[in-house]
């Protein structure tokens, strides 16, 4: 690989992207949609291409000798108008596709999520032999379904395309997940649901990083890799773990999942619900995924440990 092509790139995951190929002396170039987009990009050491996903002349121009694409751009908000989310993760992905092919970009990776089994029940040790459920719960697992879709219809013996599903991706630097947390609890506004005593996987943002590398270099055509950190962990340990480098106590304040159940259906209409059923399927109940297809197939280590990651934080 000698160039690339990355959507997303002033965000945590796309930016880490970047900062690791810029390393290996990999060219980059970057959609950057504003101003404040392209200062991100060339920090790291791209070249900004000025444009968005409705753009595809400009994301085809910028593609011009790439050998691969890494999609990493998504409306990622947890709730809000279907449109949004439509617009961006499933006609942004179309448009990305449709640059690349013309542009004679030989591979694709799109960056997904196991939120695409999200259907409410707990996500067991799901492998990516687990279909995606019919009946995905919120905008965010639909659009991203939907994307995969796409990403996977495109597949051809000219024009790889392969998806990688990282869950719950952390670690210093992060600019949504984690931070937007604590401010919940700062707030008073956290609460765990059902105790938070189920298991979790998690994936560190180099671990992501790592796998979608790889994906780029090795990834069979048309298949899908599980990205993680390893063994499950307990999610409320975990996380406060993790809020605790903010230094800020979590405390113990719970609701029954039942009663979370029932706020998010009753104030689903509002425009900042105080729990969504988005999040109640994914940080609410066991959400836990095996990995052991990257690891085989693409030689995955998940080189950073849980520990090591935390220590990074607190570091920052």
């Amino acid at each position: 690989m000698k160039r690339a092509f990355v959507t997303g790139g002033s965000g945590f995951v796309g930016g880490r992207v970047i900062r690791e190929l810029r390393t290996r002396g990999i060219a980059v170039a970057a959609l950057a949609r504003s101003a404040g987009a392209v200062a991100q990009v060339e920090a790291l050491g791209a070249t900004a291409v000025r444009g968005d996903l409705d753009d595809v002349a400009a994301m085809q121009t910028g593609m011009a000798g790439a050998d691969v694409v890494i999609h990493a751009a998504a409306y990622v908000a947890e709730h809000g108008p279907i449109a949004d989310f439509l617009r961006v993760t499933v006609a942004g992905t179309e448009h990305a596709l449709a640059a690349a092919r013309a542009a004679g970009v030989a591979r694709f990776v799109h960056v997904s999520t196991e939120a695409v089994l999200a259907d409410g029940k707990p996500i067991v040790q799901a492998d990516e032999t687990v279909p995606r459920t019919p009946h995905p719960i919120g905008p965010y697992p639909l659009s991203k379904g939907l994307a995969e879709d796409r990403v996977l219809a495109a597949n051809h013996r000219d024009f790889a395309t392969v998806i990688v599903r990282p869950r719950f991706v952390w670690g210093a630097g992060d600019t949504s997940l984690i931070p937007k947390i604590v401010e919940l609890v700062k707030r008073g506004k956290f609460a765990w649901i059902g105790g938070g005593r189920h298991l979790s996987s998690s994936c560190h943002v180099d671990n992501a990083v790592e796998g979608i590398l790889l994906a780029a270099e090795r990834g069979r055509a048309g298949e899908i890799y599980f990205l993680t950190d390893g063994p499950p962990v307990e999610f409320r340990a975990f996380l406060t773990e993790l809020v605790g480098t903010y230094g800020v106590a979590i405390g113990d304040r719970s609701v029954p999942r039942w009663l979370a159940q029932i706020t998010a259906a009753l104030t689903g209409w509002m425009k900042a619900p105080p729990v969504t059923r988005t999040a109640i399927a994914l940080i609410g109940q066991e959400v836990t995924v095996v990995d052991a297809k990257a690891r085989r197939e693409l030689g995955y280590t998940s080189h950073v440990s849980r520990a090591q990651g935390v220590a990074e934080m607190r570091a920052s």
